[in-house]
């Protein structure tokens, strides 16, 4: 008796160059009938992100990807986000200290506006927003947001991660964020939350 075949996977182009998310979230959306192929793979450029959220740019990025591409699409929005700053840096977090910043920059620049408030008062959360277009236009497109919270340290802790993961005290663990396993953090993170939620969404 011949096996049936696999059904073929559904293309989906995540909007981003790097190639760690795109493993990531092949690995989850595989087992959802898609394939998850980069941006860049398609010679997709960035697209100019000037929204005011986290909500806009995502959906900027992937309604981009999907007009070139003629594919459905997803992108994140990512960043964190300090109480005692009104937000900041919000959706700025990867230009915080300038558009050719690098992350030891922002993260001097961050330590620099919150050294004088109280460990009491330095609320912090990383927060991550998915957004899931079928088509450019899509009028209702699938959104997710995570959110992960935390405060912020004096100073920086720990060597895993990147960006302000040295910064983000995860009270539950007691550890820094770039001290935490990277499977641990995979399962707990501001972005693992919005993909969990972006799955459920997508199976209904």
């Amino acid at each position: 008796m011949l096996n049936n075949p696999e059904p073929k996977k559904k293309k989906l182009v995540l909007a981003t160059g790097n190639a760690g998310k795109v493993q990531e979230m092949d690995s989850v959306l595989a087992d959802l009938g898609f394939e998850v192929i980069s941006q860049r793979d398609l010679n997709v450029e960035d697209a100019i992100e000037d929204g005011l959220s986290f909500v806009e740019n995502s959906l900027i990025k992937s309604r981009h990807a999907s007009r070139i591409t003629g594919l459905p699409a997803v992108a994140d929005d990512s960043g964190i986000s300090v109480d005692a700053l009104n937000g900041a840096p919000g959706i700025y977090s990867a230009r915080y200290a300038g558009d050719s910043c690098d992350d030891q920059a922002n993260n001097d620049l961050l330590l620099e506006n919150m050294r004088n408030v109280a460990e009491t008062d330095r609320g912090t959360q990383f927060v991550c927003v998915l957004s899931y277009v079928r088509h450019a236009e899509d009028p209702m497109p699938l959104i997710a947001q995570g959110v992960w919270h935390g405060s912020l340290l004096f100073e920086e802790r720990g060597t895993e991660g990147f960006g302000y993961d040295p910064l983000f005290w995860v009270p539950t663990h007691k550890l820094a964020s770039a001290e935490l396993e990277p499977n641990v953090k995979r399962q707990i993170s501001h972005r693992a939350k919005a993909l969990e939620l972006l799955c459920q969404q997508l199976t209904k």
